[in-house]
């Protein structure tokens, strides 16, 4: 649970710590506000996408090996993050820091595979999740108070510390699983699906981009999307070992749960991490908050309840 948690931790403060010191980086780096909420997107983006095929890659190469393999590149962009020259440097960190989003479901399977007593497996999943939610507010604070007294390359160093002390306590503690040893990957499956997801995220990006709307483009996008869709779904019919069996896909349960976690985490991540921390720390047409009292006023709390 120590390794676990610290990997989650480690995760999570490439979200929630940076929420409070978007508008110091725009500061320090002299770039804009969209510049800076694209470094975000770069990291979401890429998050998602490593997402839809990492933990199935751990079932078939080891979990530990591959939940090890993430934290180390995360450690890597977290590096050059702290050192970027630019906001284009900054941007591709941010990147290469979202190869680790798969980390808290790799964790939770990591769990179930050592724990079988249901009753307890909940209790240290609830551990797991609520770290996932940010870790009662201490990481925004944290993010807050770096930003303000020593900018926004403290709060980088910070993350590469604690990912470089979640990968000795992964190699050390951690147990390696492999349940599916010798299976094949659904190269196929993966690229169809993951071609999807980036166009319809680069048909949102397209759409939230300042002037006229790029219909052409938009469009075009999500056209493309369509058709890795139904070629994605018609490799799964094909495939003898598909990467999502689609059984799954026609249950509405399954739906319910995507779609309520998205829409929560599209609030929580887009509106309140984004939006109003971005306005309440604009000096003439927001409040003018520094970053650490913004942490306070409006991260702690939905942290902390969480």
């Amino acid at each position: 649970m120590t390794a676990l948690v610290a990997a989650c931790v480690a995760f999570q403060l490439n979200a929630s710590m940076l929420s409070p010191v978007l508008v110091t980086i725009a500061r320090e780096l002299q770039a804009s506000d969209g510049a800076v909420g694209l470094s975000q997107t770069a990291f979401f983006t890429a998050a998602a996408l490593f997402s839809l095929f990492l933990p199935r890659l751990g079932d078939m190469l080891g979990r530990r090996r591959v939940l090890l393999g993430m934290l180390s590149i995360m450690l890597a962009g977290s590096m050059l993050a702290a050192v970027a020259p630019s906001i284009a440097v900054l941007q591709l960190a941010r990147l290469i820091q979202g190869v680790a989003g798969p980390v808290v479901p790799i964790c939770l399977l990591m769990l179930y595979h050592e724990v079988n007593e249901p009753r307890r497996y909940g209790l240290l999943m609830g551990v797991i999740t609520a770290v996932n939610g940010g870790i009662a507010g201490i990481d925004a604070i944290a993010g807050g108070l770096l930003a303000t007294h020593f900018g926004f390359r403290a709060v980088f160093w910070c993350i590469a510390i604690v990912a470089a002390v979640a990968c000795v306590l992964v190699a050390r503690y951690a147990p390696e699983s492999r349940p599916s040893a010798g299976a094949a990957m659904d190269w196929p499956g993966v690229g169809w699906l993951v071609l999807t997801l980036a166009s319809l995220l680069w048909a949102l990006n397209l759409a939230a981009a300042p002037g006229p709307a790029q219909w052409g483009g938009i469009g075009g996008m999500v056209l493309l999307a369509s058709l890795a869709l139904a070629l994605f779904l018609r490799q799964e019919q094909r495939s003898p070992q598909p990467l999502l069996a689609l059984d799954i896909l026609r249950q509405r349960s399954t739906w319910a749960l995507l779609l309520t976690t998205m829409l929560t985490m599209s609030g929580v991540f887009a509106i309140i991490n984004g939006l109003v921390m971005s306005h309440a720390q604009q000096a003439g047409s927001g409040f003018g908050l520094a970053a650490d009292h913004a942490s306070w006023l409006l991260l702690t709390p939905y942290a902390l309840v969480g």
